[in-house]
């Protein structure tokens, strides 16, 4: 069986040889007589399973012991909400740098509970852009200050990490998380959606200061609020035992590959080459000022769109899918996580060089 080249955005490609691993332990896992889908969370097998997972993590990024690592359900769409009904503390305010349409959705929602104070907006330029820390009107009595690394949509990252002072920062690292070395103690929350470089979707990690758990807001529902989860080791109820167990495997892969010092070289090494061919080109395009362009999801357009849909069939023909951009965006998108084999961008250039070649 052929396996194509799937550049999704989410849910996104998985290693090879984790998807093999979990082949090979459909049926029963260990000695257990059971597939880990049919295990109890409680149980002693899963229990396990859990454990080793949560360590590799922590090992893989280097979160510190004031750290609790929460794997939750609800996608990182929940967190919108969940970030200032545990945060605020009392403050009645919390900023929010919008540089795409993830942080412009998580604006929406933390309106609910504060009042935001939008530090930087990029909007009016079609969120093409970072906004440079000097540019950023940080409140100095902000309850945190939450951004988007990386906007999955618009292809847009932040090169540095925004200086906060004693002001929280909290990051929405869905689509960057596990791509480089980081350093964890910079935030005070870091959260993420698993199904893109973590596993399957279903799964959403939280990893919380552990001075920004218990205070949340009166009436916050139990599910929605840290303490919750943190006192009980993320099995206050059924968590999401597969997508955790398969995080668990995505851990262990990328232990092996060198962590992610190596995943970070891989990963630029990806994206300059896809980079270096759109700007050595007429054909291609990226909006993106290239101080702000992503490493994991690279939007381009065609100087002709009415060649988009030849192009997208031409390359499903080479086994390169989900290449079709967002809605709101247009063109092509090519998101290339930690699972995409540099392999797959190199055959990507090559179809991008030879479709120029006969229709530019």
């Amino acid at each position: 069986m052929a396996r194509s080249y799937n550049f999704s955005a989410g849910p996104a490609m998985l290693p090879t040889a984790v998807i093999e691993r979990a082949q090979q332990e459909m049926l029963e896992w260990g000695d257990s007589g059971m597939s880990v889908m049919e295990m109890s969370h409680r149980g002693k097998d899963y229990m396990s399973i859990a454990q080793s997972a949560e360590a590799n993590l922590r090992e893989v990024m280097g979160i510190p012991d004031n750290y609790k690592v929460l794997f939750l359900q609800g996608g990182a769409s929940s967190q919108f909400a969940m970030v200032p009904m545990n945060l605020l503390q009392g403050k009645s305010g919390a900023d929010y740098l919008n540089t795409g349409m993830w942080s412009k959705k998580a604006v929406a929602e933390a309106k609910r509970y504060c009042d935001v104070n939008v530090a930087a907006d990029t909007s009016e330029g079609g969120f093409c852009s970072v906004p440079t820390q000097e540019s950023l009107k940080l409140n100095a009595d902000a309850a945190y200050v939450h951004y988007t690394p990386n906007e999955t949509i618009g292809g847009v990252e932040f090169d540095y990490v925004p200086e906060t002072g004693d002001v929280p920062l909290v990051a929405d690292m869905s689509s960057t998380i596990l791509s480089r070395p980081m350093d964890v103690s910079k935030y005070g929350v870091i959260y993420a959606g698993a199904q893109k470089n973590i596993g399957p979707a279903g799964l959403t990690i939280a990893i919380v200061r552990e001075d920004l758990i218990g205070n949340a807001m009166e009436n916050t529902p139990v599910m929605f609020n840290y303490e919750t989860h943190a006192k009980s080791d993320s099995m206050y109820n059924t968590p999401p035992t597969y997508s955790w167990y398969m995080a668990g495997l995505v851990f262990e892969w990328i232990k092996e590959q060198g962590g992610l010092a190596a995943m970070g070289e891989i990963n630029q090494r990806k994206a300059n080459k896809i980079y270096e061919l759109i700007d050595s080109s007429d054909f291609y395009g990226n909006p993106v000022d290239k101080n702000g362009r992503s490493w994991m999801n690279v939007p381009f357009t065609l100087a002709d769109a009415e060649l988009d849909g030849a192009f997208l069939a031409g390359a499903a023909e080479r086994g390169l899918v989900t290449l079709k951009g967002h809605r709101s965006v247009g063109g092509m998108r090519a998101s290339i996580y930690n699972a995409m084999p540099e392999s797959g961008v190199d055959t990507l250039v090559e179809f991008m060089k030879e479709f120029e070649q006969q229709n530019g």
